[in-house]
């Protein structure tokens, strides 16, 4: 029930100054009432009216949650100097507001608000003092008129803080004229979200500025399943669904974003494609630096045979013929991909070409995208492997800059390596590709190594595929597996998916079984009764390691299921364990959590002995799982520990940015490796459920693969070769630029 209150915000116990965040004690009608909100200009002193509800915390006991609040003018030389003496004004203390109000009197309220010039007759004030704190109050009241005039439009404190300090006295224009700005210029505003601000002020549904927005934001929701581009039609049509504005509007508005240079329009052989002005350009210039990185380094081929074999010998590898082929390759070009399935000795080439640079005394760096791939790249070589972002120097934006990504290696400042491989190529987008490119010079070798038949990285693009498919570069693709690895079902298996065979399901294997259900509480009983009592002795590893793995995200076996069910078995309620409620979720001490979404300036540490920081950086990424250590009621703070021991600090406000990860989509597990992995498997979209999919999720394993569900969906999906497919054109722009440096030399 909303209620009402009214009184001095008494005490300021404590504030967020990033997120806002606040703690305060107001005193009204004969007692003192705790609240809590998020705000960014209320101040000690100040006469509040505030809307909200009475909750019952369990610790701090009742307090009233502030929804909305507007500030009320002093009424009178008491009330004045209360808020004078407060500290809400810089300079003023409750000595010097007592003599402001000696002096003015029952003017004290006029002349703070119309003249405060004046405060200067007052002694201990300079002229230019007065004109300071004029200054301070000026501020206060026009940001308190601007929330009140954001309020009017359902615009909540939180966001109405960001767009005045975004815009400033320049807001009221913004709203009126092109509320839409604020998807482009504000984090956290959507389009949806600035289209019912614009519904509410009153734009008109085919407001040029409307639908300019809401083609940018197709593309941009476009963007986030994957593609970099969207075929001319296929964007109308989309972009219709959401703006219900007529086609030939719609590609009149979508010309304009093309002179406008938000958009691009490229005639390509498939048909007409429309990029957002960025991805056009970013995919152009990585196909210009992958060219640029291609030279050839001169050997005499014989002696680099010997040399290969050498390396062979003193290493005690044994190598076939397309791996000394790849360390062939690697050695005589600047630019080489190596690609194959689980078990086809990709470790062993990587450890070869190791050794061989190594010889030749050149200075090698080691990449991954995640930082668990990057920790398996290091077990496997013996060499110290980063993540991609590490290795960039991924740091926080320059003074002035609110969000983006800023990389301190970059064209200005060049990583000074020989050689740098990177591992898990197939995760890798536009984005990252693109910033990796513009770190390395001309003469450096690159040298990536993926699956290419893994699923494609998460954010726009497919760049490894793309690389490959353009035909341009030298690619060694290892397919023999091992006979190592040949003892392995979980890679036998992973093959005979990949190749479309059938699997054998009698379970006479040590590492590959299939438990037949056709319920879906059987299946999660059986799922519940793996992680507690047969996997963790079975494979020795602590249930939190053991991962279940889904095609889906809806569904009784989806994410958003599974994951309060396995919450409630393996880590239930305690009285020691603190808890946090945050929309639909509840998080508990001691969960399992997932970043969903890049976030380029959350900081993290690492503690040490007395949980003093040894180390400290930037960045925390999509798909990292890390354990919540700390539930801060108080500070508003949820802390989380991610791999290598990382702790993050999240305020209430960012919980949007996490979710449980006792369940993750199989997209989500990408780059990762757990001890054993057990995937639920009832039925699903005929889209989803495919082979794809279904390989990704088995080569996740190290030592297990338990599959619960049916067998004739699992023989459906390997029989499935369609994949979701994304818009990318990056072997396009690399075939372009061959073809454009053979006109000109021609010419």
């Amino acid at each position: 029930m909303v209620e009402t209150i009214s009184g001095l915000v008494e005490h300021i116990i404590f504030r967020n100054e990033d997120t806002g965040y606040t703690v305060l004690v107001l005193s009204g009608e004969g007692q003192e009432i705790t609240c809590v909100g998020t705000f960014q200009y209320m101040n000690q002193g100040e006469e509040i009216e505030a809307r909200g509800h009475y909750k019952e915390h369990p610790v701090y006991g009742y307090q009233f949650q502030i929804e909305s609040f507007q500030t009320k003018v002093p009424e009178d030389a008491a009330a004045m100097e209360r808020y004078l003496g407060s500290g809400a004004i810089k300079g003023i203390g409750a000595a010097l507001a007592a003599r402001i109000v000696k002096h003015f009197g029952e003017e004290t309220i006029q002349v703070v608000e119309e003249q405060p010039e004046r405060l200067s007759e007052v002694k201990g004030i300079s002229e230019r003092m007065a004109w300071e704190i004029a200054q301070q109050i000026e501020e206060k009241s026009d940001m308190r008129k601007a929330m009140i005039f954001l309020q009017k439009y359902g615009i909540s404190l939180n966001l109405g803080a960001k767009i005045y300090q975004q815009y400033g006295q320049g807001l009221y224009q913004i709203l009126r004229e092109n509320p839409y700005q604020l998807a482009e210029d504000i984090a956290g505003v959507g389009f949806k979200s600035a289209d019912e601000i614009a519904g509410r002020i009153g734009i008109r549904p085919d407001s040029g500025y409307r639908i300019k927005s809401g083609l940018i934001y197709t593309l941009v929701l476009a963007t986030g399943q994957g593609h970099s581009y969207l075929p001319k039609q296929e964007l109308l049509q989309r972009a219709f669904g959401i703006l219900q504005v007529e086609e030939d509007i719609l590609e009149k508005y979508l010309m304009e974003l093309a002179i406008e240079r938000r958009a691009v329009i490229k005639e390509m052989n498939a048909g007409v494609a429309v990029y957002g002005g960025q991805l056009y350009h970013l995919e152009l210039d990585t196909a210009r630096m992958l060219r640029e990185l291609n030279v050839h380094f001169s050997q005499n081929l014989k002696q680099l045979d010997r040399q290969i074999r050498r390396v062979e010998q003193t290493n005690h590898m044994q190598l076939d013929e397309r791996q000394r082929e790849a360390v062939r390759e690697a050695a005589l070009h600047g630019l080489f991909i190596l690609t194959g399935g689980p078990g086809t000795g990709k470790t062993t080439t990587i450890n070869a070409m190791l050794r061989y640079f190594e010889e030749e005394d050149l200075e090698i760096r080691l990449a991954a995208p995640t930082g668990r791939a990057a920790n398996r790249m290091t077990e496997a070589t013996g060499w110290e492997a980063q993540t991609i972002h590490r290795l960039l120097e991924l740091s926080s934006m320059p003074e002035g800059v609110s969000s983006g990504i800023h990389f301190e290696r970059n064209v200005q400042n060049p990583l000074e390596a020989d050689v740098i491989i990177i591992d898990e190529m197939s995760m890798v987008d536009i984005y990252l590709m693109h910033a990796l490119l513009s770190a390395l010079s001309v003469g450096t070798r690159l040298i990536l190594v993926g699956d290419v038949d893994q699923l494609p990285s998460v954010g726009p693009g497919n760049v490894l595929r793309d690389i490959i498919a353009s035909r341009l570069f030298p690619v060694v693709e290892l397919k023999r597996i091992f006979r190592q690895a040949s003892q392995s079902d979980i890679v036998v298996n992973a093959h005979k998916i990949n190749w479309g065979e059938q699997v054998e399901l009698s379970n006479k294997s040590r590492d590959f079984f299939f438990l037949e259900r056709q319920e879906a509480i059987l299946v999660l009983r059986v799922v519940i009764a793996l992680i507690q009592e047969k996997l963790p002795k079975y494979i020795q590893a602590n249930p939190m390691e053991i991962q279940v793995l889904t095609p889906m995200r809806k569904g009784v076996l989806g994410v958003e299921q599974l994951n309060p069910f396995l919450q409630r078995y393996l880590n239930p309620p305690h009285p020691d364990k603190k808890e946090k409620e945050y929309g639909h979720t509840l998080y508990r001490q001691g969960d399992k959590v997932m970043q969903i979404k890049n976030n380029y300036q959350l900081e993290w540490e690492i503690r040490g002995e007395y949980g003093i920081a040894v180390d400290n950086g930037v960045g925390v990424f999509n798909g990292d799982i890390g354990r919540v250590r700390e539930i801060n009621e108080f500070a508003g703070i949820m802390t989380v520990e991610f791999d290598e021991g990382k702790y993050v600090d999240y305020s209430f406000k960012q919980l949007d940015e996490l979710e449980l990860a006792y369940a993750v989509t199989i997209h989500k597990s990408q780059g990762s490796e757990y001890p054993a992995v057990i995937l639920p498997l009832l039925t699903g979209p005929q889209m989803l459920m495919n082979r794809n999919l279904l390989y990704t999720a088995v080569t996740r394993a190290k030592k297990c693969v338990a599959i619960v569900g049916s067998v004739k969906t699992f023989q459906q999906m390997i029989e499935n070769k369609r994949e979701s497919g994304r818009y990318s054109a990056l072997d396009v722009r690399i075939r372009e630029l061959e073809e454009l440096e053979r006109s000109e030399k021609d010419f």
